[in-house]
């Protein structure tokens, strides 16, 4: 995710010269030179002249990393979080000086997509942040997708269920249209090509068009026809319960793992 975002930042929000790389693997820091960036093997002073930091690192590791990164932390720096199941109110805490919580935080959860500049990110900012440093997020994430605001972390876990693993759930059906079109009698190449340029289709027009979702379902559905005995199928097997259930597991489990790395 850290090289979805400087994809996106280096060249077109900011200058290379302008990022400092915070990484232990030498080969990383070595990639991120070669861009232009300035790197280092671990917090240390510098970190101080930098009014946003980005903190993409995975959960296990934030303590230490926030542990490291405290003594330089200013009044004015905007902490920006993509770590999963690390709460901002955790963040806060463990960034603050003498019990007093540094509350210039913003917690992200962004999707795979952003790799390629189509993803999808929740944003959900601590009080204490003002619309200037919203603005510096929005301005980041606008790089790699869209973004929404949500209220607590409550609602980050349901945009965890949602658009942050949703990635898998579409590519699991794509796997399932891949097999049964192969099933079928089509070509690997044929049966890939039709799914991919379906769902992708079918994704575009239920995003430019005025309809409801519902009304172009019936578009597609002859009384009697072939369509209307696939979603029969659906039906049968209960296919909205399933993917409610799929869901409400996400959720749970992102609030779980916000408790354990909390």
């Amino acid at each position: 995710m850290a090289s979805a975002l400087s994809a996106g930042l280096i060249g077109k929000r900011c200058a290379a010269e302008d990022i400092l790389v915070i990484d232990p693997n030498e080969q990383v820091r070595e990639n991120w030179q070669q861009q232009g960036t300035h790197t280092a093997e671990m917090p240390q002073a510098q970190l101080a002249q930098y009014r946003v930091w980005v903190l993409a690192v995975k959960p296990q590791h934030m303590k230490k990393v926030l542990q490291q990164c405290q003594p330089f932390i200013q009044p004015d720096t905007l902490i920006i979080s993509v770590a999963a199941g690390i709460t901002a109110t955790a963040i806060a805490e463990r960034l603050g000086f003498e019990d007093q919580p540094h509350q210039r935080v913003i917690r992200c959860m962004p999707n795979t997509p952003a790799l390629i500049g189509c993803g999808m990110t929740g944003l959900l900012a601590l009080d204490a942040v003002d619309e200037d440093d919203k603005a510096v997020a929005e301005y980041l994430f606008k790089t790699v997708g869209e973004y929404v605001w949500v209220e607590n972390d409550e609602a980050i876990d349901a945009v965890t269920a949602l658009s942050g693993s949703g990635p898998a759930y579409v590519f699991l059906f794509l796997e399932s249209l891949i097999q049964a079109g192969q099933a079928q009698g089509l070509s690997l190449d044929q049966a890939k090509k039709l799914a991919f340029a379906t769902v992708k289709g079918a994704t575009e027009l239920a995003a430019l068009s005025p309809l409801p979702l519902a009304q172009l379902r019936e578009n597609v559905t002859s009384e009697g026809g072939t369509t209307a005995a696939a979603l029969a199928v659906f039906k049968d097997q209960n296919f909205s319960t399933i993917v409610q259930q799929a869901m409400d597991a996400a959720k749970q489990r992102a609030a779980e793992l916000a408790q354990h790395y909390s």
